[in-house]
Formats: C-alpha cells, structure tokens, sequence
C-alpha cells in the first residue's frame, strides 16, 4: 500500500537518471511508455463497472478523455491518469444496487453533483490556502467515512464468491503475491493479473458463456444515450430519487478529495516537482471534478487520480506527462471495440468476488491507515464520538431492514443512506465539539509553521507499494 509522502520544495535537484521530456527517448519508447500506464490502469478501472453495471466502453472512453482533460487544465505538467473511483461503488449500489439500467443514470446523477464540491474546494483553495480549508475534514472524519465503504460493500463480495470459491480463492492469493512477491511491472498491475488469472482457470473449467462474445461487433459507439443523465429529463423523470441520489452520493466526494490531495502528494514526492504549488490544487482539483461531472453525464464512473499510474512513474523514471496522454489516448481507442466489452460482461460473479473481496478490504484497511499515519487521538472524547457515530451511523442503517433513512418531503419521498448520514453527522461534530485535529502531519509542526512550503499528507486506497522519494 502507498504511504504517507512528503511534498519536495520547488528548486530541488532530479536525480540524474529522472525523464521529464520523453522526446528524447523517441517515439517507439514512448509508446512502449503509455502502454505500461494503459495496463496499470486497467484492472481497477475496468472493475468498477463491472462491479455496478455501468458500461465499460464508457469508462474507457471517459478515463481518457478525463484525463485529458485533467491535463488540459493542469497546464500539461502533471504527470496523473484519472480512472474509476472505488469511493462512489457504495453510492451506485445505494441506488442501483443489482446494477439496473434505469436506475443507474440516477446514481451518475448524483455523481456529477458531487463534482460541483470539488469545483467548490477548487475555489476555497485558490483563496485561502489548503490548511485552511482541510482543518474542516480531518482524518478523524475522513478516516471512519472510508473504513465503512468498505465494509459497506464486504457483503457483495461475499455473495459472489459463494458461486465458486475455488476460483475466487485463487483470484485472491493471484493478487496477494503479485503484490507481495512481484517485481517491476507485476508489482504494479496485481489486480489486472488477479482478474486475467482466475477468469482464464474460469473459461477452462466451463463457468464462461462466450456466446456474447461471439456476437458482439469489433467495432461501435461506446455508450448509448439511453444510458447517460439527459435520458432522465422527461415524462418520466422521478425528483425524489434524483434528490435521494444526489443526497446519499455527494457526501463520498469528501473522502476522494482526500485521495486526490494525497495522490497529488504521492505524485510530486516521486517527480521531486511541488505540483501542489504549481500548476497548483485549486486547478488539479478542478480538473479532476470536471472529468468526473463530464464522464458521469455519459453513463461513465466517477474519476480519481491513480496511485497505480504514480507507481509506473516511480518504476520507469519517465515523468513526462506526454506519456500518460498516449495511455489516455489508448484508452479511448479501446472503448470503440464492443467485443472487448463484451468480453468483460462475461466475467463470472465468482472472479469479480474474489477481486473485490481484497479490494473492499484494502479500502477500509487504508481509512484505518489514515487514522494511525495522522496520528489520530482517541483518549480525546471528540474523536471517540465522532468515529463512533460515524460507524454506526453508516453500518448500521446500511444492514438495517430498510437499508436507509426515509423522509417524506411533501409529494417527494427521500431515502438516506447510512454513508450519507454519518458523513454530514461527522462533519459537523467536528465543527460545533470542543477540540479540534489537524489535518494532516504533525500537530505542533503545522500550528507554529505554517507558511512552511512541506506538507505531510495522507494517501488514498491502491494496492501499490511503491517508493515515494530517493
């Protein structure tokens, strides 16, 4: 798992061997470059909507476009590829939660609001700085909200690893020592080879129909309109599970904000570049926001900076953000070939289970972690009630025998999930009790330096152990 990392100053040295214009390496390397950051990407990107039903030709296309787009308003010089988002699985399975079609375009509804808080803090921090402003989310907030997405979504996991364990379990120790045992790229890519492993043994012992495959063309539009968020706005269109949408999704953008602050951390300690000071987080964040608002409009997940794609960073030495482009590029061809989605959707349950089983866990793992690495105190009483409501809040109105809290609001019926309510209980205890944590690092540090040009940030989920700085 990636760890916390310390942002250089701007002015410090490369070490000799760093890249930072690809040009000089010539095209073909190039090339060879942007596909090592396609295959990294690929198999939580494309697990995502497998896991909620969404399409993964959409995905695709709006991973790259996104991330174009990321680096258009980055000025092109961070180095970052935007792929799904496991934070929002848990908003998805709220609303759509055996992945239905005419209810799915509800949820990326209420996705691309949650883009307009990352627009919001973009804002924030352009005017008052990133202390400022995180003080508001502290770990002990953040920290509890992350732990129950995962456990949230164990029970999926669960129940499509019961269709054949065997498969599941070899998914699972597949991409336990990929990650553990691996070397250079294997190290990097454990939950592609877990997906590519288990789902070859899966075909051989007869538990894949490749019919679909077979019949699917090599070539096609990669998401129809009946699938994006215009197709609601008619006859039809239901307010009250909008509104619910709306309500229980954008709540989750407060934990990938975090994700994106650390991810920007993580990307600038490997480049010794402070990208938080330039190009800058309010025009990352913007740029992340606005990829997830675009690719949510088409049907398409929500998108997060990749902890992935810094570990190929880390490994090749190669930063120049050209070649993530090229990987981008690459995956926008990809999603005009049909038969490759369909080749996804054939997937058993019980691969997709024992990929998501690690995975789950690694998300709550990493809240946990985030809680510990910032130095959380738990003999105050603030934090203990916070991350209590927290918890309970979420867990138990998630497993409750109506699986949310439902408000009548005049002719509107409005359903909140546990997440979304002990997201806004959490943020605001941490407002209105007595005491207050820093957001990141050293309490005492960050108090009396303020102005300081380091900062010490906290790292989202990925399945990457890789080395931040020299």
């Amino acid at each position: 798992m990636a760890k916390s990392a310390t942002v250089p100053t701007m002015g410090a040295q490369d070490p000799s061997d760093a890249v930072h214009d690809a040009r000089v390496l010539g095209k073909p390397k190039m090339v060879i470059f942007g596909l090592q950051h396609l295959f990294a990407m690929f198999g939580a990107t494309i697990l995502v909507p497998t896991l909620t039903g969404l399409s993964v030709s959409a995905t695709l296309l709006f991973a790259g476009v996104g991330t174009l787009l990321f680096h258009l308003i980055t000025k092109g010089k961070v180095p970052a590829f935007l792929g799904s988002s496991f934070a929002f699985i848990a908003g998805y399975a709220a609303i759509a939660p055996a992945g239905e079609a005419h209810l799915l375009p509800y949820a990326c509804l209420g996705v691309a609001c949650s883009g307009l808080l990352y627009l919001v803090l973009s804002a924030l921090f352009k005017v008052f700085g990133p202390l400022r402003v995180m003080r508001f989310f502290p770990p002990v907030v953040t920290g509890p909200i992350v732990i129950c997405i995962g456990l949230i979504l164990a029970s999926s996991a669960i129940a499509n690893c019961d269709t054949n364990w065997p498969v599941a379990l070899l998914a699972i120790a597949t991409i336990i020592v990929a990650n553990i045992w691996g070397k250079g790229m294997i190290k990097i890519i454990p939950i592609l080879l877990g997906v590519v492993v288990s789902y070859v043994v899966a075909a051989v012992v007869g538990l894949v129909d490749f019919a679909p495959v077979a019949e699917a063309a090599w070539i096609g539009a990669p998401f129809l309109w009946d699938n994006t968020v215009f197709s609601l706005f008619g006859p039809n269109f239901d307010a009250g599970l909008a509104i619910t949408a709306i309500i229980t999704i954008m709540p989750l953008a407060f934990a990938t904000m975090i994700e994106h602050i650390g991810d920007m951390s993580a990307i600038s300690s490997t480049c010794n570049r402070n990208y938080i000071a330039e190009p800058g987080l309010h025009r990352t964040l913007l740029g992340d926001g606005l990829a997830t608002m675009v690719g949510s409009l088409f049907g398409a997940p929500a998108n997060t900076t990749y902890g992935e794609n810094t570990g190929v960073l880390a490994l090749t030495r190669v930063f120049d953000p050209r070649v993530v482009r090229i990987a981008a590029l690459f995956a926008i061809l990809l999603s005009f070939c049909p038969k490759f989605a369909a080749i996804i959707a054939v997937m058993p349950a019980c691969v997709i289970g024992g990929v998501s089983l690690v995975l789950y866990g690694m998300i709550s793992a990493v809240g946990i972690r985030n809680l510990v690495e910032n130095h959380v105190d738990f003999m105050q009483t603030r934090n203990v009630l916070i991350t209590a409501l927290i918890l309970v809040l979420s867990l138990g109105i998630a497993y409750s025998a109506a699986g949310a809290i439902v408000l009548p609001v005049g002719s509107i019926t409005i359903s909140l999930s546990g997440l979304a309510v002990g997201s806004i209980v959490g943020i605001i205890l941490n407002i209105i009790l007595p005491g207050h944590e820093q957001p990141w690092g050293n309490e005492k540090e960050t108090a009396n330096d303020s102005d300081k040009p380091e900062l010490t940030l906290p790292l989202e989920a990925d399945l990457v152990d890789m080395p931040l700085s020299d």
